[in-house]
């Protein structure tokens, strides 16, 4: 049996061409199901959803033999090497190019960024993302508070709880409703192929047949 990682919403519905191609078919619609365990038209196939920031930690500790994450998830959970670096966590052979977006600064229009940076001040900065905009603003030796959120970071600057947010950003639409200004682009994200390495060698055949169809898909997009 092989089992594969998906988190609703985005990266499940983008996963699906990417199933298709590999001649499998989800049996059942996951927003009209109550189930976590869901079938496929293959019967060596299951699919198991969890949340988006649980699918490296279920990859990596066997709970799944494969799974689907944001390069953003993948970077704070901090597994994200390849074996070819000699990393015992995860296996990321593949860039599906799917559930786009972008990882920025953002900052009430009212704010001024550039300047805050120039006069070396101290920035209190809310994010979910803590690990990444450590190493961003380390690289930029700009000084920073950061403030764990897990949610609403637009609210963190309107309310004065924070100068800025380090946030994904796709269409910019919320943050233009909210007032605020995307004034740093820190990097691309998309999601990302992960594999179990253990499992990469018990069940190697049947799984690099799967990681050749998605990259053939991938490539055919």
């Amino acid at each position: 049996m092989i089992t594969l990682a998906l988190s609703k919403g985005r990266i499940f519905d983008d996963s699906l061409p990417l199933l298709r191609a590999a001649g499998i078919e989800v049996l059942e619609d996951p927003e009209k199901s109550r189930k976590l365990i869901i079938a496929t038209t293959r019967p060596d196939v299951r699919v198991v959803l969890v949340r988006a920031t649980d699918v490296p930690t279920y990859v990596q500790h066997g709970g799944a033999d494969l799974g689907v994450a944001g390069l953003d998830v993948l970077l704070e959970h901090g597994g994200d090497q390849s074996l070819a670096g000699g990393a015992v966590g995860l296996y990321r052979p593949l860039d599906l190019k799917i559930a786009r977006c972008r990882m920025s600064v953002a900052v009430r229009e009212d704010f001024d960024y550039a300047a805050a940076v120039k006069q070396g001040s101290r920035i209190r900065v809310a994010t979910k993302y803590t690990h990444t905009a450590r190493q961003h603003f380390a690289t930029k030796g700009v000084h920073v508070d950061l403030i764990k959120l897990y949610g609403s970071m637009e609210l963190a600057p309107l309310t004065g709880l924070a100068d800025a947010i380090v946030d994904l950003v796709s269409t910019g639409s919320t943050l233009q409703a909210n007032h605020l200004l995307e004034v740093e682009h820190i990097m691309d994200i998309s999601a990302r192929l992960v594999v179990n390495p253990a499992a990469l060698k018990l069940k190697r055949e049947p799984l690099r047949a799967l990681i050749d169809a998605f990259e053939a898909a991938v490539e055919g997009r």
